[in-house]
């Protein structure tokens, strides 16, 4: 009788913590009678419906062979599907804040409800084998939990590089004045091929359109080899230096300071397909953008972002599988790239 009678006051009280937490949204409410039990059915660590520790390992994986997120950074969005925040001219016009006494304030708005979104939920989970313990009783510890986190990130950001690759190198996604295609004398490969002047045309149809030059130029692997070894780009350098260069020593941040942008990054990543063939993520094009380095939200112009979650990516418990002997770690990313402001990019089709 007393075990009943404490038992239904640790009832009581789970469900009063659960009714809180559900009320100021630290448990969703379809959670909440799950919890409220949890004191009678469950032990604390069941009752997790996230890894916290192994989460923040999920979410500051890096890995430099990823540069998608350089023109579409991460932004927390709080609903898994609405309308994209898209940014014409109005978002970079000089406007007249000057009031006289008494007159009106003038009002802007940055930024309109364009195209629908839908976030994209991949999931997939990390795997390590019994036979890697010493005793087949133990829970794996935090290093092989986080290496088997790592290797799961590395898949789904692969995956997601290939998304937003895919947006920013099809070129139904520009207007006529924000791409080019170089083909024969005109290509970065060809001693006749100028990538100083074709980076120019692009700088200048941005800040046309926008009244902002871009800050950034993403390179994929073969445009950067093409670039680096282009007559006209190493006999700029070799003008401005006490010493030989040629193709070798000629690094992406070089380049930046060339082409007149904050930062050049090289898109090297591939992926394979069903046949184990390889093929190059941003195959071979030049893109230039204006976006922003640290985005403080979805309201900031900016060529594309990554609509991500919140709380995203994110690990849930980690499990036993006995059929595999294996400990489970699932890893669920819900996001989405997303273009908001095409005008401020520009497209550079086979330039190698």
């Amino acid at each position: 009788m007393k075990t009943y009678r404490i038992n239904i006051v640790w009832a009581a009280c789970f469900a009063l913590l659960a009714a809180v937490s559900a009320h100021f949204g630290i448990l969703h409410h379809d959670s909440a009678l799950t919890f409220a039990f949890a004191g009678i059915t469950m032990s604390g660590m069941d009752t997790r419906i996230i890894d916290p520790i192994l989460t923040n390992v999920a979410q500051g994986y890096q890995n430099s062979e990823f540069v998608g997120s350089v023109l579409f950074p991460p932004v927390p969005v709080q609903t898994s599907g609405g309308q994209i925040i898209e940014f014409g001219r109005e978002a970079f016009k000089l406007y007249n804040a000057r009031r006289a006494p008494g007159g009106t304030t003038r009002r802007i708005q940055f930024g309109y409800l364009g195209k629908p979104f839908t976030l994209l939920q991949d999931s997939l989970e990390g795997q390590v084998p019994r036979e890697y313990l010493r005793d087949a009783k133990i829970v794996p510890g935090i290093d092989l939990g986080a290496r088997a986190i790592n290797t799961t990130m590395k898949a789904l950001r692969l995956t997601l590089e290939y998304d937003q690759a895919t947006l920013a190198t099809t070129a139904a996604n520009y207007d006529a004045q924000h791409q080019v295609a170089l083909s024969g004398g005109s290509k970065w490969s060809s001693s006749t091929g100028n990538p100083l002047t074709d980076i120019d045309t692009g700088r200048e149809a941005i800040r046309t359109a926008v009244g902002i030059y871009p800050n950034t130029l993403i390179l994929s692997a073969q445009a950067f080899v093409a670039a680096k070894n282009n007559p006209n780009v190493i006999a700029r350098f070799q003008y401005n230096s006490s010493v030989p260069i040629d193709g070798t020593s000629i690094t992406a941040q070089m380049m930046a300071g060339l082409f007149n942008v904050d930062r050049v990054v090289v898109g090297k990543a591939i992926y394979m397909n069903d046949a184990d063939v390889s093929s190059d993520i941003w195959g071979n094009n030049a893109i230039l953008a204006y976006a922003p380095e640290k985005p403080s939200s979805i309201e900031e112009p900016s060529y594309g972002y990554t609509y991500t979650m919140e709380g995203n990516p994110m690990v849930e418990p980690t499990y036993y599988d006995a059929n595999t002997k294996s400990w489970i770690y699932p890893v669920n990313y819900e996001r989405v790239p997303v273009l908001s402001g095409i005008t401020s990019g520009y497209l550079i089709q086979t330039p190698a």
